[in-house]
């Protein structure tokens, strides 16, 4: 089945617009990130996640300044986002990720847990 653009855009205006969803946590879970994005994609949300792998930084050659300028960007899409999925694999919840939950607690995020958070 072909759609035509005017086909979608009438489909869509009788669609609620999709919440938006950041994804946080470890890049060394890149695994989680991929499994959560589909996961999350498929049951219709917008899901704003890393754009590097910096697990693989001695590849991409990052400097601090980078990783700094990710850090931002990071917290310029929970600033966009209804919501926060915390990828706390193993209950691992590194500093960068604290700040991230701590920023999105104070933003007034809903928070979700990939699994049960510690301590709650």
């Amino acid at each position: 089945m072909s759609l035509t653009l005017a086909d979608l855009l009438a489909m869509k205006a009788m669609m609620p617009v999709p919440s938006t969803m950041c994804l946080v946590g470890s890049t060394r879970f890149s695994q989680a990130y991929q499994e959560a994005n589909q996961r999350e994609t498929l049951a219709g949300r917008i899901v704003l996640t890393i754009g590097c792998d910096t697990k693989s930084d001695a590849m991409l050659r990052l400097t601090t300044e980078d990783k700094i300028r990710l850090d931002l960007l990071h917290l310029h899409k929970i600033d966009r986002a209804d919501e926060v999925l915390v990828l706390n694999v193993g209950s691992y919840v590194g500093e960068s990720t604290r700040r991230e939950i701590e920023y999105a607690r104070m933003l007034g995020k809903t928070l979700r847990w990939l699994e049960p958070e510690v301590g709650a």
